[in-house]
């Protein structure tokens, strides 16, 4: 079974991609399975960053590897916090101080210029070079945050998506997997992951 890396340290975007990618039949494996610290995050762009992410991780195991890299974009505060994401203050922010600093920044702005949107990057890092897609989910941001948490998911305690009258954090298994912008991410660039599972068939015919 061929190899696929996730190039990251949180264990709930590993189980997503273990579920998303399940069809190809790669054998998923972490940085920390294979031992590889993080890099440092400096791209000035979500794509920027998941290329570098991908490239690095891809040099270090020599193992095909998807990263990706994204944030809440508002528009009102000119696509803040974005790439800036948990070092928006210039340190390292809980899911709390984030949600609270949105609130804080967003309190006097009318309705009809909250709009805003998460947006997700994927790189994937192969023998055949580098291949980026990338997906959002678009709604405003909600005049007060919902009650519930996901730990380490604070904007969807915050977006509002008008279309299902419901916050992103309220929204049912099905629904959830109908605005998935990482398998919409990851459907741009299936013929991809369908060559290098192919390839892995035909090493073991």
């Amino acid at each position: 079974m061929k190899k696929l890396l996730i190039g990251t340290g949180n264990p709930a975007k590993i189980k997503e991609y273990k579920k998303l990618l399940k069809p190809f039949g790669f054998e998923i494996v972490s940085a920390k399975d294979l031992g590889i610290i993080e890099p440092d995050e400096i791209g000035r762009t979500f794509e920027q960053t998941a290329i570098d992410k991908a490239k690095y991780y891809y040099n270090k195991s020599g193992v095909p590897t998807v990263v990706d890299d994204g944030g809440f974009e508002i528009e009102a505060l000119n696509g803040e916090p974005g790439v800036k994401s948990r070092r928006w203050l210039g340190r390292e922010m809980t899911d709390e101080e984030i949600i609270e600093e949105i609130m804080k920044r967003m309190q006097d702005v009318p309705n009809e210029k909250r709009a805003s949107k998460h947006t997700v990057v994927v790189a994937l890092a192969t023998p055949y070079g580098i291949f980026t897609s990338d997906a959002n989910i678009d709604g405003i941001v909600a005049e007060k945050p919902h009650t519930k948490r996901i730990e380490g998911f604070p904007y969807r305690s915050i977006l509002y998506l008008p279309n299902y009258k419901k916050y992103w954090i309220e929204l049912s298994e099905e629904e959830d997997e109908i605005l998935n912008h990482r398998r919409a991410a990851l459907e741009k660039i299936k013929d991809i992951f369908i060559e290098l599972s192919k390839e892995n068939k035909e090493k073991h015919a």
